[in-house]
């Protein structure tokens, strides 16, 4: 079974997360400081990481998690449930965001729906626009304009991988929160329309056109099926 690493330095948080995960057959590890957090992500596949630590950030595990492409899978816990600080999250690399009090039975429920999009993720073939000009290739986390690297966010390359998954077809506001952060996430439009913006921004800095990602007014956006566009 896949191995978790739990970061929570409140004894009593820890114990039950670790206690529900272990019942539905996961592999714990657990951490209660940056520092020890930092010396255990090898061989985990998810981290459930508090952001408030007694010797430091929970930012700085997910900053040294998404120093590899193939680094864990990351779920936040956090008691700040402002819209800015899961911005802030997830443009940093997290898969979810959980607020506190949280009910153990959730967390797992959440555990699996992130290893299951990893899952999917791994199995997928490479997605490119229909001049191939835009690329992404998702077991690797890479992607590339015109064969230039595109350094993404992993919100921005799940975007982007999404919407290069059906040329032509356009996405919702609903389901790319759905396909991107799964159920149970309170994200507005107007985050969808940011992640988007910083997406275009880094394909045209990198040689690509805007609007090969194309808004549809009042319902979402699409990847354009029209080469000459």
């Amino acid at each position: 079974m896949p191995r978790i690493l739990i970061v929570e330095d409140e004894p009593a948080i820890a114990e039950s997360l670790a206690y529900a995960l272990r019942r539905d057959g996961f592999d714990i590890a657990q951490a209660p400081t940056v520092r020890q957090a930092r010396a255990s992500l090898e061989g985990v596949e998810l981290v459930l990481l508090d952001l408030m630590l007694p010797d430091g950030s929970g930012f700085d595990v997910l900053h040294e998690a998404r120093r590899s492409k193939q680094g864990p899978a990351v779920i936040v816990l956090s008691s700040r449930d402002d819209e800015a600080d899961r911005v802030a999250a997830l443009e940093t690399g997290a898969d979810d965001y959980v607020t506190k009090p949280f009910s153990p039975r959730e967390v797992v429920a959440r555990v699996r729906a992130v290893l299951r999009r990893a899952g999917a993720r791994e199995e997928a073939p490479p997605a490119a626009a229909p001049d191939r000009c835009i690329t992404v290739d998702e077991p690797t986390r890479r992607a590339s304009v015109h064969g230039h690297a595109l350094e993404l966010t992993r919100v921005e390359f799940d975007l982007l991988a999404c919407l290069l998954s059906a040329p032509g077809r356009v996405f919702t506001r609903a389901q790319l929160i759905d396909r991107v952060w799964g159920d149970g996430f309170a994200i507005t439009d107007r985050t969808i329309d940011s992640h988007v913006k910083a997406l275009r921004r880094k394909v045209v800095d990198a040689g690509g056109d805007a609007n090969m990602i194309e808004t549809v007014r009042g319902v979402g956006y699409r990847i354009s099926d029209d080469p000459a566009g």
